[in-house]
């Protein structure tokens, strides 16, 4: 086993540990909710086999769902940024190409490269996530009447 994929094991139990244990209950007025676990998937290296990246979105995703009691909700939106996210990456591809081996950083690409690669994953887990919730994007302050 390569001294990489050592680190990628260990912090996999990092980011899920990190998420269950410390930021379970971090909620900022029951509508901003912080989803760490995400950057795990975000984070992998440029060429991990999309099968592996999805398999791995699962099981992160269903084990933070085990803790969270989300019957698969997480687990679901994570398969969707593994599956979405190599095409993202091959759609704004620097001009020399990614490094072998290196992963998708703010140090490697900087930071505007940084903000578009991940905003819009992150958008897009947010918005499958929220919507496929029960009760969808009801805020606990704001109430429609007719």
């Amino acid at each position: 086993m390569s001294r990489s994929a050592v680190i990628q094991f260990v912090s996999f139990f990092l980011y899920l540990l990190l998420q269950v244990l410390v930021l379970k209950n971090l909620v900022l007025f029951n509508v901003a909710f912080c989803f760490l676990f995400v950057a795990y998937i975000l984070l992998l290296p440029v060429e991990t086999n999309p099968l592996v990246l999805m398999g791995v979105g699962f099981l992160l995703g269903f084990l933070i769902d085990i803790f969270y009691n989300s019957l698969g909700l997480h687990a679901s939106a994570l398969v969707l940024i593994a599956y979405l996210r190599n095409y993202w990456l091959a759609s704004i591809t620097p001009q020399g190409g990614y490094d072998a081996g290196s992963a998708p950083s703010l140090n490697a690409n900087g930071l505007q490269w940084f903000v578009v690669y991940s905003l819009p994953l992150v958008f897009v887990h947010h918005l499958f996530y929220f919507l496929q919730r029960p009760g969808g994007f009801q805020f606990s302050g704001i109430r429609c009447r007719r």
